[in-house]
């Protein structure tokens, strides 16, 4: 099977595929970035317990492959009488296990706040909060610009775990696996896969590295 015969037949396939990975992506990365503050925010808590939780929360995430996740979600919750569609499991596996990654890299953002700006706004009496709020988080998002560019990337190669799970419509992966099953397309029905997937990654950093130059604290 030829190009031109495998995107006449299956175009629309790919297309339906790479709407779904990109409709994927962004949901997971909206809850990754929201989850990953709220994680990093309990691991400079002053309160031990938060602290602990979400040292541990980062640590069980970022060690456990995702297709062993998804298993857990997909087919375990159900005994607990918790039972999602297949594409909310996919979402969440990659939510969960984006999170454990992207706190990682707030992390190295706040590291890279000097410790006498918080002396400053401690002695002006600022709280905790304030002090997260409108000191750390905002320079924090400044500095991990270009990892967190790596993330999106990573979220949206993670949404192949839809391959997984019967998906409709299919994502990028599962729409190799459905021409396959269908015709002899060979390497070619892989490659049309991982050009879309190359692609969007282009773009991705192109955008993040944009980003970067705004935004970047200069020091």
């Amino acid at each position: 099977m030829g190009l031109s015969e495998l995107l006449g037949t299956y175009g629309d396939k790919y297309l339906q595929g790479l709407l779904a990975t990109w409709s994927m992506t962004v949901v997971s990365f909206v809850f990754v970035m929201a989850l990953a503050v709220v994680v990093t925010v309990a691991r400079v808590s002053p309160y031990r317990p938060l602290r602990v939780a979400g040292d541990l929360y980062v640590q069980v995430f970022r060690n456990i492959p995702g297709v062993a996740l998804l298993i857990i979600i997909a087919y375990a919750l159900p005994e607990l009488r918790i039972v999602l569609d297949w594409r909310t499991c996919v979402i969440v596996t990659t939510i969960l296990l984006g999170s454990a990654f992207g706190s990682e890299n707030f992390m190295s953002g706040i590291n890279t706040i000097g410790v006498g700006q918080i002396e400053a706004a401690r002695s002006l009496g600022l709280t905790f909060t304030q002090i997260i709020r409108k000191i750390v988080v905002p320079q924090a998002l400044r500095t991990t610009v270009l990892p967190m560019t790596n993330l999106l990337i990573a979220v949206m190669l993670t949404t192949a775990l839809g391959s997984q799970v019967p998906l409709n419509p299919q994502e990028l992966t599962g729409v190799v696996s459905y021409v396959n099953t269908r015709a002899t397309g060979g390497i070619l029905v892989f490659l049309v896969s991982a050009l879309c997937y190359v692609g969007t990654g282009f773009v991705i950093s192109f955008v993040g590295n944009r980003i970067d130059r705004r935004v970047r604290i200069l020091r």
